[in-house]
């Protein structure tokens, strides 16, 4: 069923109600496996906490008809992630642990407020969402492309934390203040992207295109400041631990996540939407906010 002919059976309200009742009914099972197996196996029991959790939040999403029931859990899991490891670092706390974990709930806020303040309710179903459906059985998209692929995607993303807020034998250092400032200005980075964008949605024609701001100089300015946030979560578990070097694959997978997946529907849906946007693929940058000369 596409979104104009879905049926508001729920207002706002009750659409986040729902959407809340379903991430509490999946939290239980994720903290007894966590607490269950957490001690001898605190990996594993954090990755199968993760994956039950999704599964709820799956069901959930297959009796009320829509896949952005699971839109805010990229959002909602590396806070919890993040509360995980700490439970298994020393109990002394560390400058490394303060500020990753300061930064991690802003940047959680931040794009939770985001989503929220703009999904309008279980009538409404992003419209990726809606295009996957038609390549495969949608129980079979949901599940795989739209819950348990995202879930793998971001706990990887999170695999660098074991090292930042784990009792380090390095103390915070010179490398810690540049994922600091990698970090912080992601996160500054999406705010003012959303909010510029925020603001021309509100004005904007149809077939407009936003120009101004940072988006004058990228065309996905939002998702260049949420692949350096992984970045800088990778800078801080090397500058804790240079061991945990492969980690990278974190913030690498979001990278090709956004270049290769997200960013190219998203460019394909504005060619099809409005004019003159192959011109203007021309003329801005991809993804770094940088103008271009001449």
């Amino acid at each position: 069923m596409s979104e104009a002919e879905k049926q508001p059976r729920f207002g706002r309200v009750e659409s986040f109600g729902l959407v809340m009742l379903a991430y509490l009914v999946a939290l239980a099972p994720a903290l007894w496996i966590a607490s269950r197996w957490g001690d001898a196996h605190p990996y594993a029991s954090l990755f199968w906490a993760d994956i039950v959790a999704t599964l709820v939040v799956f069901a959930f999403s297959m009796r009320l008809d829509n896949g952005s029931v699971y839109d805010p859990y990229w959002s909602v899991a590396p806070p919890l992630i993040a509360f995980h490891w700490i439970g298994y670092a020393s109990s002394a706390s560390t400058l490394r642990q303060a500020v990753v974990t300061t930064l991690v709930f802003a940047w959680a806020i931040r794009l939770t407020f985001n989503w929220a303040r703009g999904w309008p309710g279980l009538h409404h179903e992003d419209w990726r969402y809606t295009d996957l459906y038609t390549k495969a059985p949608k129980w079979l998209i949901s599940l795989t492309g739209i819950h348990v692929f995202p879930t793998l995607i971001v706990f990887v993303g999170c695999l660098p934390l074991v090292p930042a807020l784990a009792r380090s034998r390095a103390d915070f250092n010179g490398l810690d203040g540049i994922a600091m400032i990698v970090t912080g200005g992601a996160v500054l980075i999406e705010w003012v992207a959303d909010e510029q964008l925020r603001r021309f949605n509100r004005s904007k024609t149809s077939g407009e295109i936003m120009k101004s701001g940072m988006w004058s100089w990228s065309r996905h300015p939002n998702y260049f400041g949420e692949m350096s946030f992984w970045w800088g979560l990778f800078l801080f578990g090397f500058a804790a631990n240079p061991s945990y070097w492969w980690t990278f694959v974190g913030p690498l997978s979001m990278v090709l996540l956004f270049r290769f997946a997200s960013i190219p529907m998203l460019d394909q849906r504005s060619l099809e939407r409005r004019p003159g946007y192959a011109e203007h693929m021309q003329q801005v940058n991809t993804v770094i906010p940088w103008p271009r000369g001449g």
